[in-house]
């Protein structure tokens, strides 16, 4: 082949290729331009819009995925019934009955919101049932063979308790195993068929404020709903309604009625606390929520499944829930817990101990405030006897005190039983003291009559506006037994004690406050300490 020729059958089979290459890309546009097309036929309403294509599922999961898909199984909805006790209008107005609790339900209504329970209404004018009452709340796992957690508001009226296992159809009979009131805490027990998956529990004093805050429940009956936020605040045991052994963690996870019983859960998806009450004005979720922590619901637990109940120490003492830097100031001490009563017969005044005195120690270990005080105190085996330690006007001494049950001191009438007397009016010859009261002595007749037991103090009749009595909280009517420890009988003792004082001092009152009487009725007396600083102009 000549060297023409094979130059033209080059240019031959490259212009061959050109043509294949343009009819494949013609070919190829042809086919795609057919296939919008087809695809925007009978499209009308936007001729040029390009139709949106679904694609394949991905999962696309994080930490609170896989935290939900773990903790879920565990979390369980319970459903209850209970029938009412038959209950007598007297003119036209329901009563309630012995076993209903709703006065002191409605007293914590404005901020301490229970989720679980539903009174229906009846009409008045007669004896007469009130129809069986229906309730859900949640509960979560904590052991294989079937034992769960609760709140006891949840179950504590139930004739019957059922309780709904995630991804099981049966619905089963649960029983009471046992339930601590103090800390609002149910333990119950179902018989499955298969060992049932269990939460794991965290040690819930390793929580932070900024935490992230996991609760699972049944919000209005909506099961298995997870909701998330964070750790809001720890250690809130000043709201409405909260019991003595009551400490929550708070959180902004939304809480709603039905969540009640259920877990908070950390990161790890491990049990920190039990989700048990909400603050709010309209009944649902504002954002503040709050849990009991689990620590303290696994001491009750595990008295529960050893013995069915739960037995707590006491010795017999009340005090202030929390006192003011300045109380303890004026006492003299860094720290500890002011008495305000001793019980009478109980431990502590067979111990000796007195009003006043201030508990430093427990078997040598200083007492940091009344949560610690009641935390170990409660946590004793009953009949130990402890070393308690206290500051008596500035002295220490240490007094032996054997431990009983806290349930029979409070059925011996003890724990702060408020003393009753009858209302009286202020009386006339009034002393004007320096700490912005009127006072008077209190005569033995007027004693009498008050029915107040203790020994001496004066009477306020007058707090004067913008003084210091006005800013410790002092009232009219109140007793004032001692300032700053040192009894006083008269108003005379009172301005001695203040001569003593100097602007800037630190002042605590020990005063008997009169509540409720009227009518045929008696008024109750409960001691209590305020306390403030002289001012320095």
């Amino acid at each position: 082949m000549s060297f023409v020729e094979r130059i033209k059958q080059r240019r031959f089979l490259s212009f061959s290729l050109l043509l294949m290459t343009l009819s494949t890309g013609i070919l190829i546009g042809t086919v795609l331009s057919t296939g919008v097309q087809a695809a925007r036929d009978g499209q009308t309403a936007a001729p040029d819009a390009t139709p949106l294509v679904v694609p394949s599922p991905a999962s696309l999961g994080n930490d609170f995925t896989r935290l939900a898909k773990k903790a879920e199984p565990s979390v369980v909805n319970i459903s209850t019934d209970y029938t009412p006790k038959p209950l007598t209008s007297r003119k036209g107005r329901p009563q309630l009955g012995d076993d209903d609790d709703a006065s002191d339900e409605d007293a914590q209504a404005d901020l301490f919101r229970r989720f679980f329970g539903q009174n229906p209404g009846f009409p008045g004018g007669r004896s007469m049932p009130r129809p069986k009452s229906m309730g859900t709340g949640s509960g979560f796992i904590v052991d294989k063979n079937g034992y769960i957690i609760t709140n006891y508001h949840v179950v504590e009226k139930a004739d019957h308790i059922k309780v709904k296992v995630p991804d099981d159809t049966t619905e089963y009979k649960a029983k009471m195993i046992g339930y601590d009131k103090e800390i609002d805490m149910a333990v119950l027990k179902i018989e499955a068929s298969k060992p049932l998956p269990a939460l794991k529990v965290a040690n819930s004093d390793g929580v932070q404020v900024g935490d992230w805050a996991i609760a699972i429940g049944s919000p209005f009956g909506l099961e298995a709903t997870v909701t998330a936020g964070i750790v809001s605040a720890k250690g809130r045991s000043n709201i409405s309604g909260a019991r003595q052994f009551q400490s929550f963690i708070q959180t902004d996870a939304a809480i709603n009625p039905g969540n009640s019983g259920g877990p908070l859960l950390n990161i790890a998806g491990d049990v920190v606390g039990i989700n048990t009450a909400i603050a709010t004005e309209s009944g649902g979720s504002q954002g503040v929520g709050f849990a009991l922590p689990i620590n303290t619901a696994v001491k009750s637990y595990n008295m529960i499944i050893r013995s069915g109940k739960v037995t707590r120490g006491s010795i017999g003492v009340t005090f202030g829930r929390t006192d003011r830097p300045e109380l303890l100031k004026a006492l003299g001490v860094d720290g500890g817990v002011l008495i305000n009563e001793v019980t009478a017969g109980g431990p502590a005044e067979k111990a000796g101990m007195k009003a006043e005195d201030v508990i430093v120690a427990l078997n040598g270990k200083p007492i940091k405030n009344g949560d610690d005080l009641v935390s170990r105190v409660a946590d004793t085996p009953v009949g130990e006897k402890v070393k308690v330690t206290v500051d008596r006007g500035g002295k220490k001494m240490d007094l032996d005190v054997a431990i009983r049950d806290r349930a029979e001191v409070i059925a011996d009438g003890g724990l702060g039983a408020p003393r009753r007397g009858t209302e009286i009016e202020p009386s006339a010859g009034q002393n004007q003291a320096k700490f912005g009261i009127a006072i008077v002595n209190i005569g033995d007749g007027e004693r009498e009559n008050m029915n107040l037991e203790i020994k001496g103090g004066v009477q306020v009749t007058r707090v004067e506006p913008d003084s210091l009595a006005e800013e410790m909280g002092v009232q009219e009517r109140d007793v004032i037994v001692s300032i700053n420890r040192v009894p006083v009988s008269s108003p005379d003792d009172v301005k001695k004690v203040q001569a003593t004082l100097k602007p800037g001092d630190a002042v605590a009152f020990r005063i008997m406050r009169p509540f409720g009487g009227g009518g045929r009725g008696k008024t109750q007396w409960q001691s209590s300490f305020l306390a403030g600083t002289l001012p320095k102009n």
